[in-house]
């Protein structure tokens, strides 16, 4: 049976740490909807009230778009391990790009990764946890390492490019925010990360 919070308490946050894998829900006003699966230990909460993740460049860039256009921003854990439970987090998000106040302070409280594009934040309005009885068991084995290989061989210069090419503007036709600056190298292959 569902259950709502205002907040996170200790039990949803040890829920929230134990878990590999996140997925990010936004819409535009109007517009596709897109849901996105993240991890790569990228998810911080911040309080009660406020969590972020680091958001790495992928071949689109749907969040930050939808995050413009209207804010609204859910991100659901769910338990593929023995004890099942889902847990959704509403609220209002935004994107924190380098240089931005605040951005020195929050991107320290995560591992350095290439191609990091901005950091969203999500403002909690409420919480939702329910059962997962659905959901089957599946066993963690590790992260991935593609993206890491391929955001190296691009190099920062190949990401801005890339980023510029394919990141400022949403499949619906709407900015992202995202200000990459084309400088010299390779922008032409497809990334294998997520918007």
């Amino acid at each position: 049976m569902a259950k709502f919070y205002e907040c996170l308490n200790a039990s949803l946050r040890e829920f929230i740490q134990r878990q590999h894998i996140f997925f990010v829900a936004t819409a535009p006003r109007s517009g596709r909807i897109n849901i996105s699966p993240k991890g790569a230990d990228t998810f911080r909460i911040i309080d009660d009230r406020h969590a972020a993740y680091l958001d790495i460049t992928g071949s689109g860039n749907e969040t930050a778009a939808h995050l413009l256009d209207d804010g609204r921003l859910t991100i659901m854990f769910c338990s593929v391990d023995p004890e099942p439970l889902i847990l959704r987090l509403y609220g209002h998000g935004r994107a924190l790009h380098p240089g931005d106040e605040g951005w020195l302070e929050l991107s320290g409280c995560f591992a350095a990764l290439p191609g990091v594009r901005q950091i969203m934040l999500l403002q909690i309005e409420s919480a939702q946890t329910s059962c997962g009885y659905g959901v089957p068991r599946y066993h963690y084995e590790g992260e991935r390492d593609t993206y890491l290989r391929w955001a190296e061989k691009k190099g920062a210069d190949g990401l801005a490019v890339y980023q510029a090419e394919k990141n400022r503007v949403s499949i619906d036709g709407l900015p992202t925010g995202l200000d990459a600056v084309t400088r010299a190298g390779d922008g032409d292959a497809d990334s294998p990360a997520h918007s």
